[in-house]
């Protein structure tokens, strides 16, 4: 199967970022963090959801967080300076990010947003966000992550 490249590809690809490309089945439908992790074969702890807020200022924000947990607004607002943020509607996705909802990849918006990544992922020896569109994700070191994002660590997760 041929993967067309995505913006996010090409920006690894263009600042020689090391990278791997994971592709998974799209038809059935089940495109949700948890598939998603089992389709590639890898731990849930490893697969991470891209989300985009908008805060009290109109300003967008990127939250990069383990799929199978929830985003705590509070903190989250708490992270980037904000009053308060929310989740930004999904029919709006793509003319901010350049991406679809499912395929939000956190390199390669339209603009850099502030972007924040949840704290836990700093220990991990790799992270896998979307590589750019629905069926392609990208395993990769998370600190190139954030370097690479301009992003910071916190805590921005709903605690059990």
């Amino acid at each position: 199967m041929k993967i067309s490249k995505t913006n996010a590809i090409r920006i690894l690809d263009q600042k020689k970022i090391p990278y791997e490309m994971l592709t998974y089945e799209v038809k059935d439908g089940a495109i949700d963090g948890i598939s998603v992790a089992n389709k590639i074969g890898h731990s849930i702890e490893n697969v991470y959801k891209t989300l985009v807020t908008q805060g009290n200022r109109k300003n967008f924000f990127v939250f990069v967080i383990p799929v199978d947990c929830t985003l705590d607004l509070k903190q989250a607002a708490k992270a980037v300076g904000e009053k308060r943020v929310e989740m930004l509607p999904v029919k709006e996705i793509t003319k901010h990010t350049g991406y679809v909802r499912g395929g939000c990849s956190p390199i390669g918006m339209k603009k850099l947003y502030q972007t924040v990544i949840q704290a836990d992922a700093e220990a991990l020896s790799y992270i896998i966000v979307s590589g750019g569109k629905i069926g392609l994700q990208i395993k990769m070191i998370p600190n190139d992550l954030l370097q690479l994002t301009e992003a910071k660590y916190a805590q921005v997760i709903q605690e059990e």
